[in-house]
């Protein structure tokens, strides 16, 4: 896939604060609701230690550094640096999903994206990089660590690529979506295969696989689409990620080797497979009720 060069990136939507904490305990009103998570690998291996600051292509971030936005913005300004530098490209990513939930929510209001390292403090508690990616409703905005995707690679055996941060960001997107429609309100903390966890996230997938179905033609403010071309390649790489974060797949390869159904909270990786395509091959969010369906794959 690629960016159009001349498309304008918008940094306002991110807040770029890596280099500006140290690792922070998990606390207070823990994490709201976690989009794709290491997380779980904690729960079921008692490893920690967090996703590695500045990996897989993104700048490096020395312990005592600051980035912030004012850098960013110097750096990120077209589709060019976009497909230059991957903090460009995850900018780009950002201002995709948020034009394309503009035209498809009437009175969609934008959620900012927090690029950190370590740790940070949120609207929901504190949390640090072995979180994962997600979403906070207390405050409304995205946090991740972009050492992720490389966690995502080594850690789980996905095949990455940018296409694969596109549909990271665009699940976590999913559930600022969930948050604005009430649907993440209904949903307690309960856990199982039908459990309303489960069908929460893979609303999210379905919601991502929307956004995928019409990242080539969603534009920028001047209306210059964003992204010029997503390959079946890049689908498939996505499909692979979802593949790798199935509650299935992380019990089974990073866990104890016994598949608990009871304990999902995410979804099977066929499940979460299943729902991306369907938004994909649709692209009509309306066509990611798991809510109202007996059968989730």
């Amino acid at each position: 896939m690629e960016f159009n060069d001349d498309a304008q990136l918008d940094t306002s939507q991110v807040s770029d604060q890596r280099g500006m904490g140290g690792r922070l305990a998990l606390g207070g009103g823990g994490v709201g609701i976690i989009g794709v998570i290491i997380y779980l690998i904690t729960q079921f291996t008692g490893g920690g230690g967090g996703s590695p600051s500045g990996a897989g292509g993104f700048g490096d971030i020395g312990q005592n550094e600051q980035v912030g936005a004012s850098d960013l913005g110097e750096r990120c300004r077209t589709g060019a640096d976009a497909n230059r530098e991957a903090d460009c490209r995850a900018v780009a990513f950002i201002n995709s999903i948020q034009s394309y939930w503009t035209s498809q929510l009437d009175g969609y209001t934008p959620a900012e994206t927090n690029f950190f390292s370590g740790g940070v403090q949120t609207g929901c508690g504190n949390a640090d990089s072995a979180t994962g990616p997600f979403y906070c409703p207390a405050d409304g905005e995205v946090y991740i660590d972009l050492g992720f995707f490389q966690e995502l690679q080594q850690k789980f055996g996905a095949k990455g690529g940018p296409f694969v941060e596109g549909y990271v960001l665009a699940h976590e997107y999913g559930h600022h979506i969930q948050d604005l429609l009430g649907t993440s309100d209904q949903v307690g903390q309960d856990t199982g295969a039908e459990s309303g966890s489960v069908r929460l996230e893979l609303q999210a997938d379905c919601y991502a696989g929307a956004w995928a179905n019409h990242a080539t033609n969603t534009p920028d403010a001047s209306g210059q689409p964003l992204i010029t071309g997503v390959t079946d390649e890049d689908v498939a790489a996505a499909l692979d990620a979802a593949s790798r974060i199935g509650d299935d797949f992380i019990q089974k390869e990073l866990g104890g080797g016994t598949v608990d159904t009871t304990q999902f909270t995410h979804g099977s990786s066929e499940q979460r497979q299943k729902w991306y395509s369907t938004g994909y091959q649709t692209g009509d969010p309306n066509q990611c009720d798991t809510f109202g369906t007996d059968n989730l794959g």
